[in-house]
């Protein structure tokens, strides 16, 4: 039987509230976590998980369609079915569900509820007409798909992300509404799966938060490949048409009527605060989220939040940052502080798009010309060379010290290859310090190595003293 007074309650069953949870179990507390659904989080659920499982489905289909880039090829006709992939992603899903299922919290003596809770107070909620009191609480009730003011959207059949992995079958043919990284991930994956694809977005580029260069790079890449891009688009109307959808949209100054059998909403998202009536605890939150400062408190003292409902960056790792901060400082004085300056993060397209610190856009806007931008192209790469992945660009931003402050990576095993440019750039390490290391070969981390061997170069041309030396030396050397 569930208690009803406990150390912490933990309000949601995600990346945020596992750690949390475990956490401040860990630390010796009575702990509770309360979950509406189903644990997991939208990472697990219909986000992380799914869509990468899809993704990687997408890149097989491709690479049995290019067997000729290995010297490899298969008698007769071949076509790729992929009748049964929503159903191995559910499948992927549900392996990754069991790593972290219900009986496991049983086991470490964590209580997980189930409901909507309310707040009664600041240190009591109501949950299936039981009364619950904690003497800290952590909200993690993470986000929801936005849903733009379309006209006729309201009335029509939508995809967002907690549906499209229900579907038994791909669609043949998708409109996908948002540019930013779900929807840019499910159009590359629905490609290379066979389905005819147009994604469309108000803005001019795609992924606007990434370096320009690169995702103008990335979006010639996913054209090449058959996606449809309906950039700087205003959608004017979206109705159902028999068993399809209709969308009516303004571009380049002309109208168009774009049909597809199903549309997908990938429009960004919204924090999960409706339903626990947080004004009756003094939570301050708006439509961004609750209102933490750095120690993930709210503006009630008792009360904690992290995870997507609070932001900025809605990720499970940053999750799970940000849930050790609270939980820290919810039962101990240490005053641990949330640092947004190291964050990074990943697009997984094919190839990926990595990112950690300023692009080049933003550090010549904030630095000016005092920055140094260094690139290593894939083509040059031995190892993307043997694997048939010779597409992609690595850029790195240098301030004046030659300190990493930006590092971006488009290519295969970005996501891999950037956390050593991470732990550089965190420590405040020099760029050129990294080429001292020594790395095996042949690896994609050369795209790194080479880079920053090109940095240290650049300081030997201008270290004064071995300027003064070469002077010298070619002084001598041309002396009769």
């Amino acid at each position: 039987m569930a208690k009803s007074n406990y150390d912490l309650i933990v309000i949601g069953g995600g990346a945020a509230g596992f750690v949390a949870a475990k956490l401040a179990r860990g630390f010796g507390k009575t702990v509770a976590m309360i979950e509406k659904d189903r644990i997991g989080g939208v990472c697990t659920n219909t986000g992380c998980i799914p869509s990468k499982a899809l993704i990687r489905s997408a890149k097989a289909s491709y690479e049995m369609q290019h067997l000729k880039d290995f010297g490899l090829s298969i008698d007769g006709p071949a076509n790729v079915n992929t009748a049964h992939v929503m159903e191995h992603v559910r499948s992927v899903i549900d392996t990754v569900y069991q790593g972290h299922a219900p009986q496991k919290f049983a086991a470490l003596g964590i209580d997980l509820l189930y409901g909507s809770p309310r707040f009664l107070d600041s240190r009591t909620i109501s949950l299936n007409d039981r009364i619950l009191s904690g003497r800290r609480f952590i909200i993690a009730t993470g986000s929801r798909a936005l849903i733009p003011p379309v006209p006729g959207l309201d009335t029509t059949p939508f995809l967002t992300n907690e549906n499209f992995f229900t579907l038994d079958k791909l669609p043949n043919s998708l409109v996908i509404l948002g540019g930013g990284a779900m929807g840019v991930e499910m159009a590359a994956a629905c490609v290379r799966l066979g389905v005819r694809t147009i994604l469309m977005d108000h803005a001019d580029r795609i992924l606007p938060a990434e370096d320009g260069e690169l995702t103008g790079l990335l979006a010639s890449h996913l054209e090449a490949e058959g996606l449809k891009l309906l950039l700087g688009a205003n959608v004017k109307h979206i109705a159902a048409v028999g068993s399809s959808v209709r969308v009516k949209i303004e571009h380049k100054g002309a109208q168009q009527e774009i049909d597809a059998a199903q549309i997908l909403v990938a429009a960004g998202r919204l924090p999960n605060t409706a339903g626990l009536d947080l004004e009756r605890a003094d939570v301050v939150f708006d439509n961004k989220g609750i209102r933490t400062d750095a120690l993930m408190r709210t503006s009630s003292r008792r009360i904690y939040a992290c995870g997507d409902v609070v932001g900025p960056f809605r990720f499970s790792h940053m999750a799970e940052y940000q849930a050790v901060i609270a939980c820290t400082n919810a039962f101990f004085p240490v005053r641990k502080k949330a640092d947004y300056r190291h964050v990074v993060w990943s697009t997984f397209t094919d190839p990926e798009l990595a990112h950690a610190g300023m692009t080049e856009e933003e550090a010549r806007d904030r630095l000016g010309g005092s920055i140094s931008v260094y690139r290593y192209d894939y083509r040059g790469l031995d190892r993307a060379i043997t694997d048939a992945q010779r597409f992609g660009l690595a850029k790195y931003i240098c301030d004046k010290r030659g300190r990493l402050i930006g590092a971006h990576i488009l290519g295969s095993h970005a996501t891999e290859v950037m956390h050593e440019a991470q732990l550089a750039k965190a420590l405040g390490l020099s760029f050129s310090s990294i080429q001292q290391v020594i790395h095996a070969y042949p690896s994609y981390s050369d795209v790194l190595r080479q880079a920053s061997k090109a940095q240290y170069v650049d300081h030997l041309k201008k270290n004064p003293l071995l300027r003064m030396l070469k002077a010298l030396v070619s002084g001598r050397a041309e002396q009769p």
